[in-house]
């Protein structure tokens, strides 16, 4: 009998939540695939990437919306690091509604848009806008389907690179899982400044703990998941910020709204989001990699271990579950979501809600619907 998450696939399969959980699962399996899809971007867009990210007048917008948004956020501050050039992450919902705060005419542009279907009303209205105020711009697509609307408007196009992911992480669930670390890892894979022997033993690091954590991590996330939690709180820093967020969306939108979910940092939780715990509390921390950030995490653990009001505390600490030391946490954050997903699961199956589905009414849905773009003006 083949299980998932503790739970055998017929259970996942008559509570509806089939798609999600072996999505969930297939993670490291996804990742291993990722060099094949890298290895079929030609040499020339990738110089084309290099020189982009090498010129200290260019600017890269990381785009996306949702969970597409923070796989930007996440790689951001070390690609930014990393490069002469300004590199920055925009959701397309800021972008499309205030398009002259952050675009520049004239300045060398790499628009870099994350998308798991491609077929938002809003994706490709932003390439569009980026079109226009900027004509020598360039446009890097990382999407995981083929056949969405984003990878066949830019098949062709001189000025776009189209990184298709492996179909497989194209999520059939609701919530995005698998599309989610995977394009975090294609645009670290892509933009970091490492060489390709640093990437795939990375990927393969990452892979492997992956594949150690589902096993040996599963029973105890499954009966963190069946407890009666309504609010969850999410804390991390720097790029582990970003993954605290999209951590706190994995909650709302499996738990369908009905737990309350919160993202911070641990410094900025101590200035009044603190004040929600409850005894039906949980606080998830993700421990930095970094020794003096580290420091700063311990300290916020500590405190809430002794003020004991939240309902639970759990440190998801890297040198605890085996993560090398030198790994940075924009790439570990891939590997430490899996609880959040797996937690967010489990909360669902004990909601009695439909994972794959959450929103059986149509209010939200897995393709952002009702969507009006308004023709822009440029200056």
């Amino acid at each position: 009998m083949n299980t998932l998450h503790t739970l055998p696939e017929s259970r996942w399969d008559a509570a509806g939540g089939l798609h999600t959980a072996r999505e969930i699962a297939q993670q490291p399996a996804v990742w291993r695939q990722l060099a094949e899809c890298l290895d079929a971007v030609p040499a020339a867009a990738r110089a084309r990437l290099t020189s982009m990210l090498a010129d200290p007048n260019a600017l890269v917008l990381l785009t996306g919306a949702g969970t597409s948004a923070y796989a930007g956020e996440l790689v951001a501050d070390q690609l930014d690091a990393a490069w002469p050039a300004q590199v920055r992450a925009l959701a397309t919902t800021s972008l499309l509604s205030h398009p002259a705060a952050y675009l520049r005419p004239g300045r060398p542009t790499l628009l870099v848009s994350f998308a798991r279907s491609g077929n938002s009303p809003e994706r490709q209205a932003t390439v569009d806008l980026g079109r226009a105020p900027a004509p020598g711009a360039r446009f890097l697509n990382v999407t995981c389907n083929a056949d969405g609307r984003l990878a066949r408007d830019g098949a062709g196009q001189g000025d776009t690179i189209n990184v298709v992911l492996p179909a497989a992480c194209c999520d059939q669930g609701f919530a995005m899982t698998s599309s989610f670390t995977t394009m975090v890892l294609a645009a670290l894979a892509l933009l970091d400044r490492v060489s390709p022997a640093v990437v795939a033993q990375r990927i393969e690091t990452l892979a492997a703990l992956a594949d150690q954590w589902l096993a040996t991590q599963a029973a105890a996330w499954h009966d963190l998941g069946q407890r009666p939690f309504d609010r969850i709180v999410y804390l991390g820093g720097g790029p582990l910020e970003a993954l605290a967020r999209e951590a706190a969306l994995k909650v709302l939108e499996l738990s369908g709204g009905r737990i309350l979910a919160l993202a911070n940092t641990p410094l900025g939780f101590r200035h009044g989001p603190k004040s929600m715990l409850d005894a039906g509390s949980l606080v998830v921390l993700f421990h930095s990699q970094d020794p003096h950030a580290h420091r700063y995490d311990q300290d916020l653990l500590d405190e809430l271990q002794r003020d004991a009001v939240a309902g639970a505390v759990v440190a998801i600490d890297g040198a605890a579950l085996g993560v090398p030391a030198a790994l940075p946490d924009a790439w570990l954050a891939p590997a430490y979501v899996l609880f959040a997903q797996v937690l967010a699961l489990h909360q669902s199956l004990r909601l009695g809600l439909t994972p794959d589905n959450p929103f059986p009414d149509g209010t939200v849905n897995r393709v952002v619907q009702g969507v009006t773009i308004y023709a822009y003006a440029h200056a």
